[in-house]
């Protein structure tokens, strides 16, 4: 499975910087898009985590920006014509619980005890890069299986997820991505 997007650092609108029509609650909440090519065709449901490792020095842990369970590959658009065979749209994150609700998103670190926040569409959608010190790089992995992951319910947390995808032998394809998003 190989991971991309047309940029490799996140624009404007999907970070710190977005303007006002993009946040929610002075959050950036319009996710950004991506493409998932080359996926091994066996894969029938994907998974996903967003997630900031240079935030480690600065607040003391990883910080989770968005985690997604159970989006059935049937559900999304595919196009063999186009160079890119699938396609995560932007602003996925906030219409994704209309229009694929059997698919969840998890809890993300703005519900935790830094940011304290308790908004749902802030803690359990995508909230998109906000470094404070200095460009940081975010690592976006995706997860490929046959069946869904039992259990999962909107606002899961990330171990459960990793729990599911490495204490099992459920993933059939994987692929990452890094990007920047600057401070």
């Amino acid at each position: 499975m190989k991971i991309s997007a047309d940029f490799t650092q996140i624009p404007d609108e999907y970070g710190k910087f977005a303007p006002a029509e993009h946040k929610t609650d002075g959050y950036p909440t319009t996710s950004f898009p991506f493409y998932i090519d080359r996926m091994n065709p066996s894969v029938r449901y994907l998974h996903w985590e967003f997630v900031d490792d240079d935030a480690i020095p600065v607040c003391g842990h990883q910080w989770i920006h968005w985690a997604v369970a159970n989006v059935p590959v049937e559900a999304l658009m595919f196009d063999f014509n186009d160079s890119h065979a699938l396609q995560i749209p932007a602003d996925f994150s906030k219409n994704l619980p209309s229009l694929i609700p059997e698919a969840v998103q998890g809890a993300n670190s703005s519900l935790g005890k830094i940011a304290g926040q308790t908004n749902p569409l802030v803690t359990r959608r995508y909230n998109g890069p906000q470094p404070p010190d200095k460009t940081h790089d975010y690592k976006l992995c995706v997860y490929g299986t046959a069946e869904p992951l039992e259990g999962f319910e909107e606002g899961f947390y990330l171990n459960q997820l990793r729990n599911a995808v490495f204490r099992t032998d459920v993933v059939i394809d994987y692929g990452e991505i890094y990007l920047s998003s600057r401070a």
